[in-house]
């Protein structure tokens, strides 16, 4: 996931209204100029129309010009029309602090590896607290070097695309959250600067969900194949909780392809068709499978899992995560923003099966009102990217899992 933050610094320069004038014309039929109030962020508004059909390359004609001037443009389309709009002075990102992100990825590392461990255990250690400790962090080792390992390339696919398009972005803040089940509230860079337009902000947000995707799937086949079939319980005895893993249909389908049948498998269909007992599963959790068998899963393949999880949340097709600026480059900000009460009330419904959904509920609703403004917004995809964002809303359909976490009592 990124977040986008934009300093500007405006510099009360000279500039030659006439020579701005020349400058726009090359690239712009002008129908009508509107001069601006710097302090709002305008210098003067042109309406027309582009001269060329390649409107990416015209934007950065024009961005050359006038950059000596500390001027940025941006292209807009008001009423069907295109307009481009002069800006006083140009995004200065601050440096920063990469010890700030080392620090943050040792106590998340610590972190992760600490309640992993502590899951791990199947009996209180015997011995000194060092023997303790080194119990914890054994047990904890092969969970998170996987899960931080997918983090880590989701994070590093945003920014390593960021800089090849050169956006300004942080290197990934990880976050620690000594608490299960993960231990962490997983990582974030920032975009210290808009993306200059629809095809690097599609680049940018997809490289790292499909990067890390494309790590957890391997991590999780393994995991799986580390991982063997176990009976549950036919009844929870007091006191005591089980916790299933969700399903997301790509879960589900590597399940069978490991084990050759779908998983949990309960013990009783309840007379039910067995294609509607598992609809009603996917979406509720309900009824437990208890008496039934599943998967006791390796740590590995819980990493993999977790993985998938994470691409499945960051693809939630709301403001600043990656899904919401999919949303925003394929269909535009006013269709996205048609699509928010939806989304919202999905997950309502979702949470009377899954207390999570709640939180992010609120998450989305502060930050999913908010999409990334490239500063070129004339520009449309070419095919090959509108075929990417189509795909990407494939993959969230595989990978989202409904009802993440189900605890029996």
């Amino acid at each position: 996931m990124e977040n986008t933050t934009v300093p500007v610094q405006i510099e009360q320069r000279a500039y030659d209204q006439a020579r701005l004038d020349a400058f726009v014309n090359r690239i712009f039929v002008i129908e009508s100029i509107t001069l601006g109030n710097p302090q709002e962020g305008v210098l003067v508004r042109y309406r027309g129309r582009l001269r060329d059909e390649d409107s990416a390359a015209a934007y950065d004609v024009l961005a050359a010009q006038v950059a000596p001037y500390n001027i940025t443009p941006l292209f807009r389309v008001e009423d069907n029309q295109h307009v481009i709009i002069l800006s006083p002075g140009k995004p200065q990102p601050k440096p920063s602090n990469p010890v700030v992100n080392l620090v943050m990825f040792g106590l998340t590392l610590a972190s992760v590896i600490f309640v992993s461990g502590l899951t791990a255990l199947n009996q209180a250690p015997q011995g000194s607290p060092l023997n303790t400790v080194w119990t914890v962090v054994v047990g904890g080792l092969p969970f998170a070097i996987s899960f931080l390992t997918i983090l880590a390339v989701h994070e590093f696919g945003h920014y390593l695309m960021g800089r090849r398009h050169g956006v300004h972005v942080t290197l990934p803040y990880f976050i620690p959250l000594p608490l299960p089940p993960f231990g962490t509230m997983g990582a974030f860079i920032n975009m210290k600067e808009p993306p200059k337009n629809r095809r690097h902000l599609l680049d940018i947000g997809l490289a790292g969900p499909l990067a890390g995707l494309a790590v957890a799937i391997p991590i999780l086949i393994l995991g799986l194949y580390l991982s063997k079939l176990d009976p549950l319980p036919a009844r929870i005895a007091p006191g005591l909780a089980l916790q299933l893993e969700g399903n997301s249909l790509l879960y589900l389908f590597l399940k069978f392809a490991v084990f050759g049948q779908l998983l949990p498998a309960p013990a009783s269909y309840g007379g039910l068709p067995e294609w509607l007992y598992w609809l009603r599963y996917f979406f509720t959790g309900r009824p437990f499978p208890l008496g039934g068998m599943d998967v006791l899963l390796h740590p590995v393949a819980m990493a993999g899992w977790a993985g998938i999880l994470i691409t499945a949340l960051n693809l939630i097709p709301a403001g600043q995560f990656d899904g919401g600026h999919v949303m925003y480059v394929l269909f535009g900000r006013k269709a996205a923003q048609r699509l928010l009460p939806f989304i919202l009330v999905a997950l309502a419904v979702l949470g009377m099966f899954w207390f999570g959904w709640w939180i992010w509920i609120f998450l989305i609703f502060f930050l999913g009102r908010v999409y990334a403004e490239p500063l070129d917004q004339i520009t449309e995809l070419d095919p090959a990217r509108r075929r990417l964002g189509i795909f990407a809303i494939v993959v969230f359909i595989l990978v989202f899992t409904p009802i993440p976490l189900n605890l029996i009592v």
